[in-house]
C-alpha cells in the first residue's frame, strides 16, 4: 500500500466508524475524541491534536464537512475542501481516524462512538462543549486543553 493509500485509509465513513470503534474498544484501548473544521491546518492544532492523542489510545477526529463548515463560519470557507482537510488530519502520526460529518455539531458522532474522553480547546468550557452530558453518563471524561496564543485560522486568514 503507498503512503498516501494508508493515509486516506484512515478517512472512515460515518457509517464504518462503528464497527472499529468496536475493535478498538475489544482490544482494551481508550478512545480520544475531537472535532472541528481545521480549515487552514496550522501549530496551534497540531500542538492542540497531539495533547489530545496522549489522553488515549486512539484518537478520532470529526471533521465537519464543506455544507457544515458554511453555515458555521459562512459562505467564503472553508478556504480547503473537506476531503483535503481530511487527508491532511489523517496524515498525522497520531491520528488513527477522520470521519466528516454533515451536522453542524458532532452530537450525533459522538452518540455513535461513545469516546473514553471527549476534548475540545480552551476557548470552551465543559458547560459549552456539545455532547459533555452524554459522555459523562457512562463515566467518560470530558477535558479541555488551552489554545496556543496566536494561532487560529481567523488569524491566518486576515493576514493575507
Amino acid at each position: 500500500m503507498s503512503t498516501l493509500a494508508a493515509i486516506k485509509s484512515k478517512i472512515i465513513d460515518f457509517s464504518e466508524i462503528r464497527n472499529l470503534v468496536s475493535i478498538w474498544k475489544s482490544e482494551g484501548k481508550g478512545i480520544v475524541f475531537t472535532n472541528g473544521c481545521f480549515d487552514v491546518l496550522h501549530y496551534g492544532h497540531a500542538s492542540y491534536l497531539s495533547e489530545a492523542k496522549d489522553l488515549g489510545d486512539k484518537m478520532i477526529i470529526g471533521l465537519n464537512s464543506d455544507s457544515s463548515v458554511r453555515r458555521l463560519k459562512g459562505e467564503t470557507r472553508p478556504v480547503n475542501g473537506q476531503l483535503e482537510r481530511a487527508t491532511l488530519l489523517a496524515a498525522l502520526s497520531f491520528v488513527d481516524a477522520v470521519v466528516i460529518f454533515e451536522e453542524d455539531t458532532p452530537e450525533r458522532l459522538i452518540k455513535t462512538i461513545h469516546p473514553d474522553v471527549l476534548v475540545k480547546g480552551g476557548d470552551y468550557t465543559i458547560e459549552t462543549i456539545v455532547g459533555a452530558d452524554f459522555v459523562q453518563s457512562y463515566g467518560g471524561i470530558v477535558k479541555t486543553i488551552p489554545l496556543v496564543e496566536n494561532f487560529s485560522t481567523t488569524k491566518i486568514l486576515k493576514r493575507l
